[in-house]
């Protein structure tokens, strides 16, 4: 990463601003980055849990190219996906984007070490994997070779055959909601329960459907590519919205080599 740092207010006379941009044309580390990440101190302090996603768009609104959202990603948005992971409890995902991403066991970092010690995090997020039809194989690395065991939330009634091949697994099972699907309010519940509150979603966008269509969303860390792909692919979030729009606010805007990390939470 060449280049990486933060708008300035357009308040502050061109001179003054030129200096700090000077100042900031460099490559962040990862520490100053995850210091900018930080969650809220009210969630350190035990507030409750806070719900933070991370996707990235193309200029004319796809997620993904060719059903992955790594070609239309850069090394810059890979470090502040990495920073988020480290920062986070918990990191949860669809089952689809499971199977398109090739996801794996979230990595301990010795750049994040000390912070999540003094955080009383363990060394790496879980990975909380939401299935409804519980179509995975579990022989993958990501249930078969975490370093922390993986999560599986579903709904009561699931298919029983796959909630015995998870356990048979090692895999820890959680039930949120009376039907097949996931109640995804009381998904976020089961996880706080478990002291799991500094949540990460990095979608699909049909699972960040559901966590906005249920109000669920504090925090969306966007990142603009500047590429146009066309097509049909999807949106960063599909499927039922809220009644009525949620206003965010933005937080931060970082940029590099024309790529845009932005970050809003809820008004």
């Amino acid at each position: 990463m060449r280049r990486l740092f933060p708008v300035t207010d357009q308040t502050v006379p061109a001179e003054d601003r030129a200096e700090e941009r000077a100042a900031e044309d460099r490559e962040w580390t990862l520490d100053e980055l995850a210091d900018a990440y930080a969650y809220p101190s009210a969630v350190r302090a035990g507030a409750g849990p806070w719900l933070r996603a991370n996707m990235v768009s193309t200029l004319d609104g796809a997620a993904q190219h060719d059903g992955r959202s790594q070609t239309v990603s850069s090394a810059a948005d890979m470090r502040i996906f990495g920073t988020l992971r480290g920062l986070a409890d918990v990191v949860v995902v669809g089952a689809e984007t499971v199977r398109l991403e090739g996801y794996r066991p979230a990595r301990a970092r010795e750049v994040f070490a000390t912070r999540r010690a003094a955080a009383g995090q363990g060394p790496a997020p879980a990975i909380a994997v939401v299935s409804a039809g519980l179509r995975l194989d579990f022989s993958l690395p990501l249930f078969s070779e975490p370093s922390v065991p993986t999560l599986l939330i579903t709904g009561a009634e699931a298919p029983a055959a796959g909630i015995r091949a998870a356990e048979k697994a090692g895999v820890e099972v959680v039930i949120a909601g009376e039907g097949p699907g996931v109640d995804v309010a009381a998904a976020v519940r089961a996880l706080a329960e478990r002291g799991l509150v500094r949540l990460l979603t990095e979608g699909g966008p049909r699972l960040l459907g559901q966590f906005v269509a249920a109000g669920l969303l504090d925090e969306m860390c966007l990142t603009v590519s500047p590429v146009l792909t066309a097509g049909y692919a999807q949106r960063v979030v599909g499927g039922p919205g809220p009644a009525v729009p949620e206003r965010f606010a933005l937080v931060s805007l970082l940029e590099q080599d024309g790529f845009l990390f932005t970050r809003y939470r809820r008004v």
